[in-house]
């Protein structure tokens, strides 16, 4: 699933549309009324973790505040034609077991009860799903024929042409009204606001690290992808009960999180992709061979992980017994 990096180069691309006013819809959605759509003003454009939110107005109405012309935005407008620059998750490895990468995404967006739609300064939420992503004047097309042997171009769940005459096309997406961005940029990881503070904290608690890494109230925007390459960047254990690390352990850890984040949107924006250190690897960059479980909290959901014993070995508990326990 689109990660907190991808998301915010999905919010780049909307940025030349805000203030523009929708001419026409189209697409394959039936959670929201595309036609309410119709005629409204893009208002405002707001990334938070891994949700993108969109704000709509009655195109008489006053326009708000638009995004800042950051030099992100400017990297993304030259770009957006192209098709690095138009969505997909760049990992120069083979997805599999896509399910298990949302499943924590399902939980939080049920808590956020969707508003009535077609409100004066309504807000929509997406959510992106397995290659879900986001299309500025153009429609994504099959790179692969199906498993019928058909070469079908995907279906997108939102088509919105602007009176300019440029649109954007959503695909893979859950969309629903909202009152107002859920923010709290305190956790967002590629955020100036993240806290550090409370991002330590609840890594020090007495739970395995990979578990913590992917609470969204803490590191709001880092996935699955984020999680095994910042383990193996501080050399740490997936299962290391997080109390039993040093703070220059846990310090290292951050940093190793908001530089890798950082430098993937970056290299996103310039259309590089992503080269994994250690995600879906048999091997990690010494030669060293990795391990791969499906690690996640005890009646919880779990999540595909890989690491290398030998750069990140377990932490003795006090016992001294491993502190992981792997099955």
């Amino acid at each position: 699933m689109p990660e907190g990096p991808s998301v915010r180069k999905f919010q780049l691309l909307t940025c030349p549309f805000v203030g523009q006013v929708v001419a026409k819809v189209g697409g394959s959605s039936r959670k929201i009324n595309v036609n309410d759509l119709n005629a409204l003003r893009l208002q405002d454009s707001q990334v938070h973790g891994k949700n993108l939110y969109l704000a709509f107005v009655a195109a008489e109405g006053p326009l708000g505040a638009t995004a800042e012309d950051t030099v992100l935005q400017r990297e993304a407008a030259d770009g957006a034609g192209s098709p690095a620059q138009g969505g997909q998750e760049e990992v120069c490895v083979p997805q599999t077991h896509p399910q298990e990468e949302e499943l924590q995404e399902l939980q939080h967006a049920r808590s956020e009860a969707p508003d009535t739609a077609g409100g004066l300064g309504s807000w929509l939420r997406f959510h992106f799903g397995l290659f879900g992503s986001i299309r500025a004047n153009e429609f994504s097309r099959a790179n692969k024929a199906n498993k019928r042997g058909d070469w079908k171009d995907p279906i997108p769940r939102l088509v919105l042409h602007f009176e300019s005459g440029g649109f954007l096309a959503f695909y893979n997406c859950r969309m629903h009204w909202c009152s107002s961005p859920r923010a709290d940029p305190a956790s967002d990881i590629l955020s100036m606001e993240f806290h550090r503070g409370r991002a330590l904290d609840a890594l020090r608690a007495p739970d395995p690290i990979c578990y913590t890494l992917l609470d969204q109230r803490y590191f709001s925007g880092l996935g699955n992808i984020i999680k095994n390459e910042i383990l193996y960047l501080a050399k740490i254990h997936p299962l290391t009960q997080g109390s039993l690390l040093a703070v220059s352990d846990l310090e290292r850890l951050l940093d190793c999180a908001v530089r890798f984040s950082s430098d993937w949107l970056h290299n996103k924006l310039r259309g590089k992709g992503l080269h994994p250190h250690i995600y879906q690897k048999e091997q990690c960059p010494l030669g060293h061979a990795v391990l791969k479980g499906a690690l996640g909290p005890p009646g919880g959901f779990k999540r595909l992980t890989w690491w290398c014993p030998q750069c990140q070995p377990a932490v003795q508990s006090g016992d001294g017994d491993p502190s992981p326990v792997t099955k």
